[in-house]
């Protein structure tokens, strides 16, 4: 049994997602280029992967080029803004690295679109070929480079002594990090030591991201990846420390960025919680494959469970759309008076967030005479589910309490909403001029084929956001890029 979610996902245009042209957005073309309060001279980004220009779920040179922090370097170049070197990937690279010849787990080869030949999933996106792997260290990168951005970096990482170290590639758990060890100024340094060796007079900062972000991309499932959420007083520790020395030379200006709602983005928000398409015949037939299960959890009301809980476990299918069935670990464990097949799983709810890559797996066999989604729970890692969802969320807003109340506490700091912006990105589409984006995955131009990252096009549009509130901020004058000059997707 074959469902037709994916149908949806890549019914793509091929011409109108490689790159589109449109007309100049000229800005204020009656004023001349002007920093204003701000001194552009050395240019610091410090923060993650989408500091770096991690898009397609990797960091590869194209992506690095149109990173926003490189965009706005070449417009702070209009106004006095001096030279801005980012630690790029070899030319052919397409994103993992190595080290000694051996594979560095998380380090990924980036995402292209693959015609299927099939009329009704006509492209989806797959890893490139052939893959070209980085040596980390070879050859050594030498620096200073002014775009700090650190995939897989979280807050506390930033502080952390020799997070550049090779050494501590081996270690159980990791205590480097293979991107910051490719350009680190020395194995002992931490990231806030090259930004700081720099004595930068501008800086932008967006960190926090993979605090919250890492857990969640999992569905919350720590046997993937043994990711936890950052307490909100170590992000604020960290954080308080680093602007505190960053903005320690009193002429220094700097942009504080949030963090965005994951649900604001394609990751978490492309696969509909009802994905399961059923004639009434098929429904039918499947709600006898759950009878037992149905039984057997009403069962145990007034024992185990309450009513509400049983309500919440029932498994029903009808013709139209169905939920999803999934996993839901906050769910009583049955299993010990009911059996194996008593597992913990429900239907899915609109407030659950089925994560993208569990697209290719819905409706598909599960190897052992189960269909995913229908009568073979989707896994914990497939789903963050509301109550994880919602821990993910108070975490993210404490965050933002505190980048916002450092930006408002110095008038050296701006504050980007970011947070703000995605969500209206999401629900409306942003127009600039020339053309414009939406958060559609793989077909709205803002976001690259992971659903987490932007796209080049993506980033100017970032870019020229943070441009706008430099200049309320500061009084510079900064003309914005087209973003239509900018790629989105690719085709292999």
């Amino acid at each position: 049994m074959r469902f037709l979610i994916q149908k949806s996902l890549f019914g793509l245009d091929v011409a109108a997602l490689i790159v589109g042209c449109g007309t100049d957005i000229s800005g204020n073309s009656s004023e001349d280029p002007d920093p204003g309060s701000a001194d552009f001279s050395t240019f610091v980004a410090i923060g993650d992967s989408l500091t770096a220009g991690y898009k397609d779920s990797a960091l590869y040179r194209d992506g690095q080029k149109d990173s926003f922090p490189a965009i706005l370097a070449q417009q702070f170049a209009l106004a006095g803004g001096g030279a801005f070197t980012q630690p790029l990937m070899p030319v052919s690279a397409t994103g993992s690295l190595t080290i000694a010849a051996n594979p560095i787990p998380g380090t990924n080869d980036r995402l292209v679109l693959v015609p299927t030949g099939d009329p009704d999933l006509p492209a989806a996106p797959v890893a490139i070929t052939p893959a070209v792997a980085t040596e980390v260290g070879v050859p050594p990168l030498v620096g200073p480079f002014n775009n700090l951005g650190v995939p897989a970096a979280k807050s506390f990482h930033v502080l952390a002594a020799n997070y550049g170290d090779p050494v501590g590639l081996g270690m159980m758990p990791p205590t480097a990090n293979p991107f910051f060890v490719r350009f680190a100024g020395a194995a002992v340094n931490s990231i806030e030591d090259d930004a700081l060796a720099q004595a930068p007079t501008f800086f932008t900062l967006w960190l926090g991201n993979n605090d919250v972000l890492l857990y969640a991309i999992d569905g919350a499932d720590p046997t993937v990846s043994n990711e936890s959420i950052t307490p909100p007083a170590t992000f604020a520790g960290a954080f308080s420390i680093l602007v505190g020395n960053l903005t320690a030379a009193p002429a220094t200006r700097g942009v504080l960025i949030n963090i965005p709602d994951v649900r604001s983005i394609p990751y978490f928000n492309t696969v509909p919680y009802n994905a399961i398409p059923l004639d009434q015949a098929t429904a039918d037939f499947i709600n006898t494959q759950f009878t037992l299960y149905n039984l057997g959890v009403q069962s145990r009301v007034g024992m185990e469970i309450t009513q509400v809980e049983a309500d919440q476990r029932f498994i029903s299918f009808s013709e139209g759309q169905n939920p999803i069935v999934i996993l839901d670990k906050d769910l009583t464990d049955l299993t010990g008076v009911l059996g194996a097949a008593a597992v913990s799983m429900r239907q899915a709810t609109p407030n659950d967030l089925v994560v993208l890559p569990a697209s290719s797996k819905i409706g598909e066999d599960d190897g052992m005479g189960g269909t995913w989604g229908v009568s073979a729970p989707l896994l914990d890692r497939d789903v963050l589910t509301e109550n994880e969802a919602d821990e993910v969320e108070v975490a993210r807003l404490a965050y933002n309490v505190t980048i916002k109340a450092a930006a408002d506490a110095d008038p050296n700091l701006a504050f980007f909403d970011v947070a703000g912006f995605l969500v209206e990105l999401n629900e409306n589409g942003f127009s600039y001029g020339s053309g414009g984006v939406s958060s559609t995955f793989a077909q709205g131009g803002a976001f690259s084929l992971d659903g987490i990252h932007p796209t080049a096009r993506g980033y100017a549009v970032i870019a020229n956001q943070i441009m706008q509130v430099i200049e309320n901020a500061f009084g510079a004058n900064l003309p914005p890029v087209d973003p239509n000059q900018y790629t989105t997707v690719f085709y292999q």
